[in-house]
C-alpha cells in the first residue's frame, strides 16, 4: 500500500518552505514517526516524519526546491522490504523539480569523468557538512570525524570546527586564501529583510542607562540554592529583566504598542520575545503574559525555549506575536550596542555584559557590577520622555529587586 507524505499545513504568515535536507533516499527503510526531511521556512525548520513503516519508493523534490502546504513530498510503500541491489531506484522528478540522483549513479558518473575534471576529494567526510562548516573544515585542514559535534543530533557545526582549530596549527596552509560562495538560508534572508524593513519604516532612536546589579547578584547568591530546590530551575538574570520589563510596560503602555497604518494598537498584555541565537540565525520565541508569570515560570519557559532552539524544535506558534523584545548581547561580551526594533513592535531592550566599574555610593568610590542597558524605540509613537522614564523604571526595579518582588 502506497502512502503519501505531504508538506504540513503552513500558517497564513508562511506561504511556502524550502527542502533543506533529505534524511532518506529512494530504497531506504523508514520507521513510523522517523524524520524523513527538514523543511526550512522563513522562521523555523520543520521536521516531516513518516506516518507509516515501509520503504521510500519515490522522492518528489530535490533539496533546495520550494514547496507549499499539502504538496506530496514522498511516496512510501507500507510494509515493504528495502531494496538489496547496490543501486536504489531513482526518484521520479516532479514538474519543474530537479531529480534526486542516487549515490551509486553519482559515483559511476564521477568515475567516467576525466581525472582533470573530477572534484578533489574532501578529507574526513567534510562533504556531508553544511556549507559554512564544510568551508571551515577544508580551509583549516580539519578532519570532521575527529571533532565532537554539538549541533542537532550531534552534527559538527562551524563553531565546533573553529573551537577545534583554535588549539591546532598542524595541517593549516598559511598561504592559502580559500573562498566559497554559498546561498543564504531562508531564515537568514528573512532576518535580512526584517532588518531592512525596520531601518526603512521606523524612526528609530536609542536611549541608554546603566544599572548596578549588586543587589540582584546578592539575591541570586542568597536565594539561588533554595529557588532551585523548590522549582527545579536555576534563578538567572533574564527573569529579573523580563519581570521588570513587564511591570514597566504596564506603566508606559505606548512602549508596548504597535503601529498599524494610521492607528496605534495598545496591547493590554506583555508578550515578550526573547532573542535566542542558533546556528541558523537569531530567533525570538515569545513568553506569553509575562505580567502574570512568576520568576520560576519565566525561567522554565526560557530554558524550554533554549532547548527547543538548540534541537531545532521551535514551532511557528512559538515565534508568532510578541509585543516587546529583550536581547542579551552580554552573553557574547558586548559592552554596549543599539539593538534594532523588531516590527511591528515599537521597542526593544538590550542587555549587555556585566563589568565591575568604580561608582560613587554614599560619598565613597566603590567597585560595583554595572551593566549598560539600551532601549531602541519607534520615535513615531514613543516620545523621548516616555522612553527615558521606561528605562529609568527598569533601572529602579533592578536596583531594588525586593520592591519588584513585592509588586511595588
Amino acid at each position: 500500500m502506497a502512502t503519501e507524505i505531504k508538506v504540513p499545513v503552513l500558517p497564513e504568515s508562511v506561504s511556502d518552505a524550502t527542502i533543506a535536507t533529505w534524511h532518506k533516499k529512494v530504497g531506504d527503510a523508514v520507521a513510523r514517526d522517523e524524520n524523513i526531511v527538514d523543511l526550512e521556512t522563513d522562521k523555523v525548520v520543520l521536521e516531516v516524519p513518516s506516518t507509516v513503516e515501509g520503504v521510500i519508493r519515490e522522492l518528489k523534490y530535490a533539496e533546495g526546491d520550494t514547496v507549499t502546504s499539502q504538496q506530496v513530498l514522498a511516496i512510501i510503500e507500507e510494509g515493504a522490504a528495502p531494496a538489496k541491489s547496490a543501486e536504489a531506484p531513482k526518484a521520479a522528478p516532479a514538474a519543474g523539480a530537479e531529480q534526486v540522483q542516487p549515490k551509486a549513479a553519482a559515483a559511476k558518473a564521477e568515475a567516467a569523468a576525466p581525472a582533470s575534471t573530477r572534484p578533489a576529494p574532501v578529507s574526513g567526510g567534510a562533504a556531508g557538512l553544511p556549507p559554512g562548516a564544510r568551508f571551515t573544515a577544508v580551509s583549516q585542514g580539519i578532519d570532521p570525524s575527529q571533532v565532537e559535534g554539538t549541533g542537532r543530533r550531534g552534527a559538527v557545526t562551524k563553531e565546533d570546527l573553529l573551537n577545534y582549530a583554535s588549539g591546532k596549527t598542524a595541517g593549516v596552509s598559511g598561504g592559502a586564501r580559500p573562498e566559497e560562495r554559498v546561498p543564504m538560508t531562508r531564515i537568514r534572508k528573512r532576518i535580512a529583510e526584517r532588518l531592512m524593513q525596520s531601518k526603512e519604516s521606523i524612526a528609530m532612536l536609542t536611549s541608554f542607562n546603566e544599572v548596578n546589579l549588586g543587589k540582584v547578584m546578592a539575591m541570586r547568591k542568597e536565594l539561588g540554592e533554595s529557588f532551585q530546590k523548590q522549582h527545579g530551575i536555576k534563578l538567572g538574570f533574564m527573569s529579573f529583566f523580563a519581570k521588570a520589563a513587564a511591570n514597566a510596560l504596564q506603566k508606559y503602555p505606548v512602549v508596548n504598542a504597535s503601529v498599524d497604518g494610521d492607528d496605534i494598537i495598545y496591547h493590554g498584555y506583555a508578550d515578550i520575545s526573547i532573542a535566542v541565537s542558533t546556528d541558523r540565525g537569531l530567533v525570538t520565541p515569545v513568553l506569553r503574559n509575562v505580567e502574570r508569570m512568576g520568576f520560576a515560570d519565566v525561567e522554565k519557559a526560557i530554558a524550554d525555549y533554549a532547548t527547543k532552539a538548540r534541537d531545532g524544535k521551535l514551532s511557528l506558534d512559538d515565534l508568532q506575536g510578541g509585543t516587546f523584545t529583550i536581547t542579551n548581547g552580554g552573553t557574547f561580551g558586548s559592552l554596549m550596542s543599539t539593538p534594532i526594533v523588531n516590527p511591528p513592535q515599537s521597542a526593544i531592550l538590550g542587555m549587555h555584559t556585566i563589568k565591575e566599574r568604580p561608582i560613587v555610593e554614599n560619598g565613597q568610590i566603590v567597585a560595583a557590577p554595572m551593566m549598560y542597558i539600551a532601549l531602541s524605540y519607534d520615535h513615531r509613537i514613543i516620545d523621548g520622555k516616555e522612553a527615558v522614564l521606561f528605562l529609568v523604571d527598569i533601572k529602579d526595579q533592578l536596583e531594588n529587586p525586593h520592591r519588584m518582588l513585592l509588586g511595588m
